[in-house]
């Protein structure tokens, strides 16, 4: 593919099939631009629509300060791609698709149906409408010496040189799905400044569980608890216990200060409140109640509704002593420790952290070594917690890297 001639509409590649590359090609499409959108595999969008399995959580109804917050130490940066498309904005987005939204009791918004599949039909024939030629079954394999795009197809590799390239390649989460973080090295090579990709919103290890525990428990709920890390505010929530650790959306809100502790410590403690809902002085005093005949399981049961696997839990992690003492019972109740010595392996996490990060771009979101190259979605180093956050950010870096994408293109040719 040459270069566009100077009496036709400039050619730009898309490079990323998920809703980040998704909403560049629309975009640049609604400008005039000619649009090539390439993914390595059978169809777009395979991530999304995995995600909408059980749901399609697309963005979250809180207010902008808090929004903003979710995103942690790359608030400043997220915030200012929110600025040309937020929350708002993406609903509104979806309206114009024809898929009506709802907001549920946790203030996420999902489409009327809860599904994702209606929502990407509609889209790739706005897409198919504006022009966009999507490439399925096409890797992308970094640069040839020349400085093209190397991809590869089911008939060999071929090479393009269009006007402008977007990279939307994800992060290294669900290889299976095209995440792969395989693009890391091709950056590094031309100089760029790439964070190591580690997992995010993902289970941890424990050192061990007792064989009991995890025969009998693996895959239990713990409902109604709270977690905490350190000093910090308790969330209340729920989480699951697995055969090497925890893990779940309680556990996924506190990964990015779990992994980050265990990176500078070894291993990081949270602290499980199994009745956040019960004072401290109150639990005491039910549990100082004579209990007779009664086994501790059952005094535990009748008076404070503690059993099954949060019982196994209480055991677990206590002393043997602790349930001689009311008061050393009801601070462990509270205050459970729960040491978590590494996360699950980055494959199996919802999202990463790390990728390209924000000093290696300008302010639209262009590669500073490779000018006429911009990023978007999760390759970028962000992160946030699962509730819509990880997508409404994938799709406004997507609408801001098109966008600096065009404006470049305009300089070009003044």
């Amino acid at each position: 593919m040459p270069h566009s001639s100077s009496n036709s509409s400039p050619r730009v590649a898309v490079i990323g099939g998920g809703p980040a590359g998704l909403m560049a090609a629309e975009t640049l499409a609604q400008a005039g631009l000619a649009v090539d959108l390439y993914d390595a595999m059978p169809s777009v969008g395979r991530k999304f629509l995995l995600a909408g399995v059980g749901g399609m959580n697309i963005t979250h109804s809180e207010a902008k300060p808090a929004f903003i917050s979710r995103y942690g130490q790359r608030q400043d940066e997220i915030a200012r791609l929110l600025e040309a498309f937020d929350a708002d904005a993406l609903r509104q987005w979806i309206h114009d698709l024809g898929i009506e939204t709802f907001v549920g009791t946790s203030g996420r918004v999902f489409p009327s149906d809860m599904k994702a599949a209606p929502l990407l039909r509609a889209w790739l024939k706005r897409l198919r409408e504006l022009g966009v030629q999507i490439h399925t079954r096409h890797r992308w394999l970094g640069w040839n010496e020349q400085g093209q795009l190397r991809i590869q197809n089911s008939e060999g590799e071929l090479t393009v040189q269009p006007d402008a390239t977007l990279l939307a390649l994800g992060g290294g989460s669900w290889a299976r799905l095209g995440s792969d973080g395989a693009w890391l090295p091709w950056l590094q090579d031309k100089g760029v400044q790439v964070a190591p990709l580690q997992a995010s919103n993902c289970g941890f290890d424990v050192a061990a569980w007792s064989d009991f525990l995890r025969d009998k428990f693996a895959g239990a709920p713990l409902k109604n608890v709270s977690l905490r890390l350190g000093h910090s505010e308790p969330r209340i929530g729920e989480f699951v216990l697995t055969r090497t650790g925890i893990e779940g959306s309680l556990v996924y809100a506190l990964s990015a200060g779990i992994r980050e502790t265990i990176n500078a410590q070894g291993s990081a403690t949270v602290y499980l409140d199994l009745l956040p809902q019960t004072p401290l002085t109150k639990l005491e005093k039910a549990l100082s109640k004579p209990r007779g005949s009664h086994s501790m399981a059952k005094h535990l049961h009748r008076q404070a509704g503690i059993d099954g696997v949060k019982a196994a839990l209480l055991r677990e992690l206590s002393s043997a002593e602790t349930f001689t003492q009311p008061a050393l019972l009801a601070a462990a109740i509270k205050a459970l420790p729960i040491t978590l010595q590494q996360p699950r392996p980055m494959d199996e996490a919802i999202s990463t952290a790390g990728g390209v990060t924000f000093a290696a771009l300008d302010e639209r979101l262009m590669l500073r070594q490779l000018p006429g190259t911009f990023c978007a979605g999760e390759m970028l180093n962000w992160e946030a917690p699962t509730g819509g956050y990880l997508l409404t950010a994938c799709f406004a870096s997507g609408k801001n890297a098109a966008n600096g994408l065009i404006n470049w293109l305009r300089t070009q040719t003044n």
